[in-house]
């Protein structure tokens, strides 16, 4: 008996000195704010007070919010917050209300897969471009043309792209592609020469087919940088003109970016000065004019 004394005096003094501790954290106003929202006494939010005083930063911290760029939280739009269900207490990252704004007005980029594109790139908005430059005029136009005719003419062409380094050829397209996005228009980002790299690591795998179904069969399609990559026998015939022969069966809008003029780009194509590999890239680059327009863009380094 005596031992089960002992044992409940230790229990009351343990309790009371979690109490004094969470009395202590009551004299920080932001720990105060917070716990006053929650509708639980002291006596059993005491044995919670190192979460609470957790969740206090957070909930202060959104208190003074100055928007998402500037969350100061753990996880970025996110607090981490007591919620009480059938009178306990429990613990989790609730997503705040701008956070829910900004995946609301974004949901449309889940409509976009891309592979190896900056994040620039992804979020690239037709209000945003740069249209200062007159030489962007005559692409942006087509564009333009393109994203106001798609839905009465889904088959239509797509562009080739090419010009100089950092004039912002693909920025342009994607911005494009996000503008249809938010009409429920899927479509496909690639970096190409990191995408070969990709799938070739995928050969023999069983996610090598469903990789290339994937770019073969968006419904709108952008390969970027094409002729950067160092062209092999197997990513020119074996990755890219089944690609474009699907597409081209299809009437699928193809766009391509290259700082390669088509000619230079099918000399590219040819890996040798063999007369089979020049008539195989010549078959590319058929391909490419029938999938396409073909539109310039010389303009300053917009990466600078």
């Amino acid at each position: 008996m005596k031992k089960l004394n002992d044992s409940l005096k230790y229990k009351k003094v343990s309790e009371m000195d979690l109490l004094g501790s969470f009395n202590e954290s009551l004299k920080d106003e932001k720990f105060k704010k917070l716990v006053d929202k929650v509708n639980i006494p002291y006596e059993k939010l005491c044995k919670y007070r190192s979460l609470l005083e957790d969740a206090a930063c957070e909930y202060d911290n959104c208190l003074n919010c100055k928007g998402l760029l500037a969350c100061k939280n753990k996880v970025k739009g996110h607090a981490y917050l007591p919620e009480v269900e059938d009178g306990n207490i429990k613990f989790g990252y609730k997503k705040c209300n701008k956070q829910k704004k900004f995946d609301k007005e974004n949901a449309y980029l889940e409509n976009i897969y891309s592979f190896d594109i900056p994040e620039a790139i992804k979020t690239a908005k037709i209000k945003d471009i740069y249209t200062e430059d007159k030489n962007r005029f005559k692409t942006i136009k087509w564009l333009d043309k393109f994203i106001k005719s798609y839905h009465k003419n889904p088959n239509q062409k797509g562009l080739y792209l090419s010009g100089s380094f950092g004039s912002g050829k693909t920025y342009l397209i994607s911005a494009t592609f996000n503008e249809l996005a938010k009409e429920g228009v899927k479509g496909a980002i690639i970096f190409w020469p990191e995408f070969l790299v990709h799938l070739k690591s995928l050969f023999g795998k069983d996610d090598y087919q469903a990789n290339l179904d994937k770019i073969k069969r968006a419904p709108l399609l952008l390969i970027d940088d094409i002729g950067s990559e160092q062209t092999t026998g197997w990513s020119r015939d074996e990755v890219l003109c089944p690609i474009l022969q699907y597409r081209m069966q299809e009437s699928l809008p193809t766009f391509f970016t290259s700082n390669l003029s088509i000619d230079l780009l099918q000399q590219h194509l040819a890996t040798s000065s063999g007369a089979i590999e020049e008539v195989k890239a010549g078959r590319i680059i058929e391909r490419i004019k029938q999938l396409t327009d073909s539109e310039d863009l010389i303009s300053k380094n917009y990466r600078q």
